[in-house]
């Protein structure tokens, strides 16, 4: 734990003016020795081309490290500040650290440890971290195939029938709510819109919806 001194140190950080290289592994570099006492030097951080419903995640492996995935097509739509501000790397640095140090953290892994370390360096650099980010026009930006049901649940808020997805997958049977979906309304998804088909075609990928 960090003295008084230390953390009025830290707290007058400027962060944003000072981070002039702003890729992911120097921000990276620059957290964890920071505000995770170089904890995480076995976490792997690294874009992804293909995630577009979510900005990030933090997957586990059996040899107690883990890899943080940031969404490329996401956060390229975003200024620097929201980069960091948003913690779209500290957010995940945090599953990360309790994920090596074997922190129960509740069903969603964002219970009261992940509160607690949220709050603690929020205090100290002087930032806004949050448990999720909602980037929602940035995300439909990528789903621009679009479906709507003609039954029932077309009339209903806050969705009314309307799927979106970033690929050119209709609504089936396979999908886990599709039948309850039959049994509750019954309607047809029927297409109503889709990408213009000169744009690049996106291949689909584990990520996406």
């Amino acid at each position: 734990m960090a003295s008084n001194k230390e953390e009025e140190q830290r707290i007058e950080l400027p962060l944003l003016n000072e981070i002039k290289d702003t890729s992911i592994d120097n921000l990276f570099m620059v957290f964890n020795n920071l505000y995770f006492s170089n904890q995480l030097v076995d976490v792997k951080v690294e874009w992804s081309k293909r995630m577009t419903r979510s900005t990030g995640n933090c997957t586990g492996t059996s040899n107690n490290s883990c890899t943080i995935c940031l969404s490329e097509p996401l956060l390229k739509l975003r200024p620097k500040k929201d980069l960091i501000e948003t913690l779209l790397t500290w957010h995940e640095m945090i599953h990360a650290l309790h994920f090596i140090t074997q922190v129960r953290n509740g069903y969603d892994e964002h219970g009261p440890a992940f509160h607690r370390e949220t709050k603690h360096i929020s205090r100290l650099a002087k930032l806004n971290i949050t448990v999720s980010h909602y980037f929602n026009n940035e995300v439909k930006c990528y789903q621009t195939h679009v479906w709507q049901c003609d039954g029932p649940c077309q009339m209903k808020s806050p969705y009314f029938g309307i799927i979106r997805r970033s690929i050119n997958r209709p609504p089936q049977p396979a999908g886990a709510w599709y039948s309850e979906h039959q049994r509750a309304c019954g309607g047809n998804f029927i297409k109503i819109a889709e990408p213009d088909k000169k744009q690049t075609k996106v291949k689909r990928g584990p990520l996406d919806d």
